[in-house]
C-alpha cells in the first residue's frame, strides 16, 4: 500500500486508540469513585454509564458535522473534546461534575466511532479496505490494553487519588491525535460529492487509488446519479431498508454479547471469583493482551477469508465461553472463570470486534454512509449504556450466572443472523455494494 495512505489511516485510527483508552480506563477507577462519594448500585451504574449516554448523542449526531463540515475537521474537534474531558474528570471534586466530563468524553467516543471508519473506508482501495478500517479496531484494543496496564501501574501511586491519574492520562494522546489530524487530507468522496471540488478529490485519489483516478471519479459520480435531491440524504427513504436492518442487528448483537459490561467491570468480575484487588487488576491486563492478539489475527484474516468466516468463529466462541462462565457462577466453581473470560474476549476480538466497524462502513451508499454509520453506532451505544447502567445492580442481586447465560443465549441469535442474513463484502467496491444492497 502507498505509504501516505497507510499513514493517514493510522492517524485517523488513533481516534480508535482514544476510544479504547477512554472506554476502559474507568475500570480501574470505578470502585474508588463509588467509595469516595458513597454511591449506591444505581448511582454507581449511572456514574460509570454516563460516558456511554454521551456516546449515544455523539453517535446520533456525529454524522452531521462529518457531512456538513467534512470528515477531517470533525475528527480534529473530536480529539480536542477528548482532551477537555480527560482533564475535567481528573480534577473534579463531586460526582455531578464527574458525570458531566465523562459525558463529554462519551460524545467524543460516539462521534469517533462514526466518523473515523467512514473516513478510512472512503480513502481505502477495495482490496485493502478491510485491513485499513480494522486499523480503527486495532487501535481500540491497544487503547484498552494500555488503559488496563496503566491502571495496574498507577495503583498506589497517588494514594486516594489514584483514580485521578488513571483518568487524566487520556489527555496526552488526545492532544497528540489533534495535532496529527492536521496533516491528513479530506476524503475524495466528500470533496467531490459535497464540496464539488474535483481538483482536490483528484489529488487525493492520485495517492489512494491504484485503479486509476478517472475510473474512480466516474464510479463516485455514478453512485450519486439517479437519487433525487429529496431522497439523496434520507436514510429511511425505503431504498436502504436492507442495509439499515443489517447495521441495526449487527450493532445490537455486539452489545448483547456483554462485551462492554466485561470491559467496564472486569476487575469487579474477577473479584467476584475471590481474587484480590491487585490480582484482579493484573488479570484485567490479561484481557487487554488477549484482545490485542486476536484482533491482530482478525486484521490478518479479514481480507483473506472474509467477514462472514470471522463472524462464524466469533459467534461459536461467544456461545461456548459465556455458557461455561454462567455455569461456573451457578455452581460457585470459580477456578476456570478467568479462562472463560479470556476465551470470550478472544471470540469477540476475532469476530464482532474485528468486523463491526468494517462491515457497517461498507454496506451503506456514499450518500448516506455517515448517517448509516451513525445508526449502527447509535444502536451499539444505546444498548451499551443500558447494559452498563444495570450491570452493577444485577450483579449484586443475582450474581454472574443468569447474566452470562443471558448473553450466551443472545449469541445463538447472532449465529442465526450470520447464517441467514449477513452478506459477504470482502473485495467488493463500495459502489458495487450499493447496487447489491439497495433497491
Amino acid at each position: 500500500m502507498n505509504k501516505k495512505l497507510v499513514l493517514w489511516s493510522i492517524t485517523v485510527g488513533l481516534g480508535g486508540f482514544l476510544f479504547g483508552l477512554d472506554t476502559a480506563v474507568i475500570s480501574g477507577a470505578e470502585q474508588d469513585i463509588q467509595r469516595l462519594w458513597n454511591l449506591d448500585s444505581w448511582q454507581h451504574g449511572l456514574a460509570v454509564a454516563m460516558a456511554l449516554y454521551g456516546t449515544v448523542i455523539g453517535a446520533a449526531f456525529g454524522g452531521i458535522p462529518a457531512d456538513k463540515a467534512g470528515r477531517k475537521p470533525t475528527l480534529l474537534w473530536i480529539g480536542i473534546l477528548f482532551f477537555v474531558s480527560a482533564l475535567g474528570t481528573a480534577l473534579v471534586n463531586d460526582v455531578y461534575s464527574f458525570m458531566l466530563f465523562r459525558f463529554l468524553g462519551g460524545l467524543s467516543i460516539g462521534a469517533s466511532s462514526v466518523v473515523a471508519p467512514v473516513y478510512i473506508s472512503e480513502i481505502a482501495p477495495p482490496k485493502y479496505r478491510g485491513r485499513m478500517v480494522i486499523s480503527f479496531q486495532v487501535n481500540i484494543v491497544v487503547g484498552i490494553l494500555l488503559a488496563y496496564v496503566s491502571n495496574y501501574l498507577l495503583e498506589g501511586v497517588g494514594g486516594d487519588n489514584d483514580w485521578r491519574w488513571m483518568l487524566g492520562v487520556v489527555a496526552l494522546p488526545a492532544l497528540a491525535f489533534s495535532v496529527m489530524m492536521m496533516t491528513t487530507p479530506e476524503t475524495p468522496r466528500w470533496l467531490l460529492l459535497t464540496k464539488g471540488d474535483e481538483a482536490a478529490a483528484r489529488r487525493v485519489l492520485s495517492i489512494t487509488n491504484e485503479e486509476g483516478v478517472d475510473a474512480a471519479i466516474q464510479d463516485i459520480r455514478q453512485s450519486a446519479e439517479g437519487e433525487s435531491g429529496e431522497k439523496r440524504d434520507r436514510l429511511f427513504s425505503g431504498k436502504y431498508n436492507f442495509p439499515v436492518l443489517l447495521a441495526f442487528l449487527f450493532a445490537a448483537f455486539n452489545q448483547l454479547s456483554g462485551i462492554n459490561a466485561v470491559i467496564y467491570f472486569a476487575p469487579r468480575i474477577f473479584e467476584m471469583t475471590g481474587l484480590g484487588k491487585e490480582t484482579a487488576l493484573l488479570s484485567t491486563a490479561g484481557i487487554g493482551v488477549i484482545n490485542l492478539i486476536f484482533t491482530i489475527g482478525g486484521w490478518w484474516l479479514i481480507d483473506r477469508f472474509g467477514r462472514r468466516v470471522l463472524m462464524y468463529i466469533g459467534s461459536v466462541g461467544y456461545i461456548v465461553s459465556l455458557a461455561l462462565a454462567g455455569m461456573a457462577f451457578y455452581n460457585e466453581s470459580y477456578a476456570l472463570v478467568p479462562v472463560y473470560i479470556f476465551a470470550f474476549i478472544a471470540s469477540h476480538a476475532i469476530g464482532q470486534g474485528a468486523v463491526i466497524w468494517v462491515f457497517i462502513s461498507e454496506i451503506f451508499p456514499n450518500a448516506v454512509r455517515a448517517s448509516g454509520m451513525a445508526l449502527g453506532s447509535l444502536t451499539h451505544w444505546v444498548l451499551a449504556a443500558i447494559i452498563t447502567n444495570v450491570f452493577p445492580h444485577f450483579a449484586d442481586t443475582y450474581g454472574g450466572g443468569p447474566i452470562f447465560l443471558f448473553f450466551s443465549a443472545m449469541m445463538v441469535f447472532q449465529l442465526l443472523y450470520v447464517w441467514r442474513m449477513m452478506p459477504e463484502t470482502k473485495g467488493v467496491s463500495l459502489e458495487e455494494l450499493q447496487k447489491r444492497l439497495t433497491k
